[in-house]
């Protein structure tokens, strides 16, 4: 059965970063009513970066549907974790809440730390959580944003999966969130989408080094998608035509990324691995 989903032009809306779920106008579908689950992942466990809201969220409703228990790192949007939780209780899941800065090394590895012990283990771990901002010349990159940018998006990546792979059994499953923008980098996301190609390469390389351990590591490749991040980094004019240049003349919202991220934990996928899932409305990656 099709669905309409919000087409531009959107209202001229801006929030200060990271932005609220409540805020947007219209708000994200994360598939709340939509997404059935069909037991894919029963008994398994997941970390969640960034599963407050957005991306995340879907993922994490998708997740808790599947039969995960979840634990969802946040930075400090607490109003969207409360929320997520909610969601992921009311299917009888186990939701975990951590709040804090994943720049930090030890941040990162307190989360792995409370995910093997509150949820008894880890068999996935979504690397999610992002940050990004809109600048239109190089001069205009303060040597501190680049810097943060790449801590928060790939640095933190590394720190989690470090602390994350001894807790990690045969079959297990690391996933990452890439972007359109490691093939197609958009000039006033510099800093961004130079990080996005460095998970790309990331997740390649890692897919091997774990492959004899029986770790899969795999990636999803979002084009635009419709979340707080928007609202919160972007001009306003940029957001209310957001996702217009796309085949499908629209964002996609983040309930049609879950999926993705199913087949890539599920165990039936078990000789994915290496692999980008692009999820772009159309828009063909190199």
């Amino acid at each position: 059965m099709s669905r309409t989903h919000p087409t531009p032009p959107f209202p001229k809306q801006t929030q200060p970063m990271p932005g609220l779920t409540s805020e947007m106008d219209p708000v994200p579908d994360h598939g709340e009513t939509s997404y059935r689950g069909s037991g894919h992942l029963k008994g398994q466990r997941a970390v969640i970066t960034g599963g407050d809201s957005g991306i995340g969220r879907a993922v994490a409703i998708a997740y808790a549907r599947e039969g995960a228990d979840i634990l969802i790192a946040y930075l400090e949007e607490n109003e969207d974790a409360e929320a997520t939780k909610k969601l992921i209780e009311a299917e009888g899941r186990k939701a975990v809440l951590l709040s804090g800065d994943i720049q930090n090394a030890k941040h990162c590895e307190a989360i792995i730390a409370r995910a093997a012990r509150d949820l008894g283990g880890i068999d996935i771990l979504v690397n999610n959580a992002a940050h990004q901002a809109s600048f239109a010349s190089i001069e205009e990159i303060p040597n501190e944003e680049w810097e943060l940018t790449f801590r928060v998006n790939i640095h933190a990546m590394f720190y989690l999966t470090k602390a994350a792979v001894p807790h990690m059994k045969p079959g297990s499953a690391i996933i990452n969130t890439a972007s359109i923008n490691s093939d197609h980098p958009n000039p006033t996301l510099l800093a961004y989408a130079t990080t996005k190609g460095a998970i790309y390469n990331f997740t390649a390389g890692l897919a091997q080094m774990l492959a004899e351990r029986g770790i899969r590591v795999n990636a999803v490749a979002p084009g635009p998608i419709w979340t707080p991040l928007i609202p919160s980094t972007m001009p306003e004019d940029a957001v209310a035509n957001f996702g217009h240049n796309t085949p499908m003349k629209r964002p996609g919202q983040p309930a049609e990324l879950a999926t993705a991220f199913v087949m890539l934990a599920d165990p039936l996928s078990s000789y994915v691995s290496g692999a980008t899932i692009a999820v772009t409305g159309g828009r063909p990656m190199l």
